[in-house]
């Protein structure tokens, strides 16, 4: 296990893509300091371990910066090499890289676009999102996780589906995380959520709704005003 100061990570309390990546370390049993950043303000050192996006997350190890949610998870990987995050198989490993490309750019930017808008807009985007969840319903039917028996890299990619989309769609006032459309990712969902380090590592659900209206006021006026 890693001795805690050794790798720290900046992050902020609501984003998906951070928590993705304390899921990791937590799955990896990887000690590790957390630092909460305020994105709205962000601080000197933010900027000088991320100069090119000024984003979190960013895991710092050694002294060294590694930013980007997906390539922190695996540098995770190949740095603990115990507890695999990615599957062996390298055409297993390509898929599970594709489809969390895929859930990032359409589901995950549509699902957003879908709660932050109206009209023509919202639905096209609604659509969009809901082709792709179609897709992972074929991706997890029949398996536990994604990662077979064990939480893997798509889950921890894509685990945003199971707290972030159901606050989303309630915001929005529309469904795309549908049981009765998608039984088998709504089984995955719940199962994700109840895994003891996932349950224990969610941002409080009251604290996000109160967040995403703020934030979702916010896109829709800055929305209007440049139309």
């Amino acid at each position: 296990m890693a001795n805690t100061k050794e790798v720290e990570l900046l992050g902020f309390w609501v984003s998906p893509f951070v928590l993705r990546v304390e899921w990791a370390l937590k799955l990896k049993g990887i000690a590790y300091d957390y630092i909460e950043e305020d994105i709205f303000n962000k601080s000197p050192l933010l900027q000088r371990l991320n100069p090119v996006h000024q984003k979190v997350p960013v895991l710092v190890h050694g002294g060294r910066a590694v930013s980007e949610s997906f390539l922190i998870l695996e540098y995770i990987d190949e740095t603990w090499k115990h507890s695999p995050l990615l599957p062996r198989d390298p055409y297993d490993r390509a898929m599970a890289r594709f489809w969390a490309s895929v859930a990032e750019g359409k589901l995950l930017e549509n699902a957003w676009i879908a709660m932050c808008s109206e009209g023509e807009e919202k639905e096209r985007a609604t659509e969009l999102a809901t082709e792709v969840l179609a897709h992972i319903e074929g991706l997890i039917k029949g398996k536990a996780f994604f990662g077979g028996e064990g939480i893997g890299y798509l889950d921890l990619a894509i685990g945003w589906v199971s707290h972030w989309l159901p606050v989303w769609d309630e915001l929005g006032s529309m469904k795309i995380l549908d049981p009765a459309k998608f039984p088998a990712t709504a089984e995955w969902s719940g199962r994700f959520v109840e895994h003891p380090l996932i349950k224990e590592n969610l941002p409080p659900r009251d604290k996000m709704v109160v967040y995403f209206r703020d934030r979702r006021r916010s896109w829709m006026m800055a929305s209007k005003s440049h139309a």
